[in-house]
């Protein structure tokens, strides 16, 4: 069987190496949508405002939602179908950028980068390359569809202008200096595409792990096709899908640099039965060589972290926690 699933057709069961244990399954397939994520207007009239419902929600919610955001409607829409048409692709084609190196800085793999070892695999393609600086990535890019260097390249722009703007906009919530963010901090910029084609039967299978993002902030597209949920209060909820918006998750590093004032939210996807789900997502994150701390200002009486670089950080998170965000996080505490 072909390791990519986007390349599957006819999909009548579940494969053995798709079923999860019991305690891990989705189980029922219906869940309940959380009507309460902030919806926040990056247009309101009033900024002051704006700059505090962006740090409420992440301090009380850690996941929230923007509209008149600034990345066009048709660039959005472009960009999904640019990535609906990769994944359609001759598998040949995809094979040219097939690798479970973590080091390749584009390429599709399917589940996890430790497909080979893996117990059970996630139903999902992943397709991601780095995208800053452009110049120096966009030759590694696919050629196909024909205008894929055209749209992503516009896309990665936009989109790193909003992260650029939502995080000016923490500085000053946080009463950070002003540009704290730029430079080494952010320096990593990659665009990660999960495809999930229709399952046989969700309660059997995951679409992605259960997780928290470790890296500073991330954005998601998600598309019309739902499987995004969130554990809140013990409950998996469903993210509902608004057309044009955009998901917003302050990472691991940013909850560190906040003085644990932040929250990152754990979530998962699930399958759906009949559609295929594609959604975007855009990560930031540090240089390997920078050290993260807490910010100096937001040290009241003590740090709460001690300094690291973030490969130390992902090593901790995959190696020692299994993507265990308390776990990961309390290995780097300065008091347990």
């Amino acid at each position: 069987m072909d390791i990519l699933i986007s390349n599957w057709s006819n999909v009548e069961f579940v494969p053995k190496t798709y079923i999860f244990p019991p305690e891990s399954r989705p189980g029922k397939l219906e869940f309940p949508d959380c009507n309460d994520i902030p919806l926040i207007d990056l247009a309101h009239n009033n900024p002051d405002e704006t700059i505090q419902q962006v740090i409420r929600a992440c301090q009380e919610f850690g996941f929230f939602q923007v509209i008149n955001h600034g990345v066009s409607e048709n660039l959005m829409d472009d960009t999904m179908n640019i990535y609906k048409e990769f994944f359609k692709l001759p598998g040949e084609y995809k094979a040219k950028f097939y690798s479970n190196d973590i080091n390749k800085s584009c390429k599709i793999f399917s589940s996890t980068l430790s497909y080979d070892t893996d117990e059970v695999h996630y139903w999902r393609d992943t397709f991601t390359h780095r995208c800053h600086p452009l110049e120096e990535h966009i030759p590694s890019w696919p050629d196909k569809p024909t205008n894929y260097r055209e749209v992503v390249s516009e896309y990665s722009i936009e989109t790193r202008k909003l992260f650029n703007k939502i995080l000016d906009m923490i500085c000053k919530g946080l009463g950070l200096k002003s540009g704290y963010f730029e430079g080494e901090l952010s320096k990593t910029h990659l665009i990660s595409v999960n495809h999930h084609i229709p399952c046989p039967n969700p309660s059997l299978t995951l679409g992605m792990p259960v997780h928290s993002d470790p890296n500073l902030i991330t954005m998601l597209q998600q598309g019309e096709v739902p499987g995004l949920q969130i554990l809140k209060d013990g409950q998996w909820i469903g993210v509902k899908h608004i057309p044009h918006t955009l998901i917003v998750i302050p990472g691991l590093q940013l909850k560190v640099i906040s003085n644990d004032r932040f929250m990152t939210p754990v979530h998962r996807v699930v399958t759906h039965p009949k559609e295929a789900r594609t959604t975007i997502g855009v990560f930031l994150g540090p240089s390997p060589e920078f050290l993260i701390k807490p910010a100096t200002t937001l040290i009241h009486t003590e740090s709460v972290f001690r300094a690291f670089a973030y490969p130390e950080f992902l090593e901790a998170f995959v190696g020692l926690a299994k993507f265990d965000a308390q776990l990961a996080l309390n290995h780097f505490r300065t008091k347990s």
